[in-house]
């Protein structure tokens, strides 16, 4: 643990801020247990069809996030929020919703993305919930999996997302209009420069975070 992490201003975990973030991993851990309890049980296309509204409506709660960062509730870039938060969107409601009949929805592909997901906005939500809420700050074993999880969650979601918006394009075309496909193309066309210059910055963040963490390990030690 920091000074800088004993020198903010600690809220009730009861606070809305705090709350969001506590029953959002709860919301994210509800959808991890029916991976490893229900999916083996029932399988696909089944699951798909048993947590695509839960999921839509979990994931449309991230527009909390934009509201927060628009307001300066919290520091988090609003123009990075925004286009993380529209990319989910894209997914839960532009196609699961509307083209539920894609192939990739009722294949390995949503179970490896919705594993990625859960898994990373557990930790996630948690993380800024403890760095709300503890005077003792973020629990080191959450530091450890925030920034290092992501070097495969990462490439995983964003391949299964980018698969089954893939999937879709022939839906699109013959459900909704050849525009909508279009769009549908353009949105991958939109991962290729974002996706580098994200995971370099993830990457960038992890190299500082983690010297700091076994600085703190090796003073404790000494």
């Amino acid at each position: 643990m920091t000074k800088k992490s004993t020198d903010k201003k600690i809220i009730p975990w009861s606070s809305p801020l705090a709350f969001y973030n506590l029953f959002s991993s709860l919301g994210w851990g509800h959808f991890l247990g029916n991976l490893l309890v229900v999916y083996p049980s029932i399988g696909q296309p089944a699951f798909f069809q048993k947590t695509k509204f839960g999921l839509v409506l979990v994931q449309c709660g991230a527009l909390i996030e934009v509201y927060n960062s628009l307001m300066r509730i919290v520091p988090s870039p609003l123009l990075t929020t925004l286009a993380q938060v529209a990319s989910r969107l894209l997914l839960v409601i532009g196609i699961f919703t509307f083209l539920p009949e894609t192939p990739a929805c009722s294949s390995l592909a949503y179970i490896t993305l919705l594993s990625a997901w859960s898994i990373t906005e557990i930790v996630r939500y948690l993380f800024y919930f403890f760095s709300l809420t503890s005077e003792n700050g973020v629990p080191k074993i959450l530091i450890f999996l925030r920034y290092n999880l992501f070097l495969v969650l990462y490439p995983v979601g964003v391949a299964s997302e980018l698969f089954i918006i893939y999937s879709a394009l022939p839906i699109a075309e013959t459900k909704c209009s050849v525009y909508y496909k279009y769009f549908l193309i353009f949105s991958i066309l939109t991962y290729l420069p974002g996706l580098p210059m994200l995971y370099g910055h993830m990457l960038a963040q992890r190299k500082k975070v983690m010297k700091n963490l076994f600085q703190d390990a090796s003073k404790k030690t000494a």
